[in-house]
């Protein structure tokens, strides 16, 4: 397997090539050792964030606080999600802190990942 390095404010982390989380998801990945398979985060969890990712991008959009082309993108991003494209990018486990901000930031970071990919940046 390869890796890329992804940098947060804790420094470095290796993160798999193929996957498009970044550090934070990786973080809690290592974390969070416990549970696997059936206890990841629920996909009506993901499918969940997913809709509220691209419910907000839209808002922005018709606010004039997001372009059309990263508006389009995040949108294709997450119905990129809710179509089981991108399933293997969700590794977390049920078992982290209470808040959900892992799993949030699981979201961000594959959704921003994969719109930049759209927009060939």
């Amino acid at each position: 397997m390869e890796f890329r390095i992804e940098k947060d404010t804790m420094g470095e982390v290796k993160v798999p090539n193929e996957k498009y989380w970044g550090a934070q998801t990786q973080r809690s990945h290592e974390n969070f050792e416990i549970g696997v398979g059936l206890e990841t985060m629920p996909k009506e969890v993901i499918e969940g964030f997913a809709y509220l990712k691209k419910a907000c991008a839209l808002v922005n959009r018709k606010l004039g606080r997001l372009d059309e082309p990263r508006t389009e993108a995040i949108a294709q991003a997450c119905d990129e999600i809710l179509n089981g494209k991108l399933d293997g990018n969700f590794p977390l486990v049920v078992w982290q802190t209470g808040s959900g901000t892992q799993s949030n930031m699981n979201l961000n970071e594959v959704v921003s990942n994969r719109a930049m990919e759209i927009l060939g940046l």
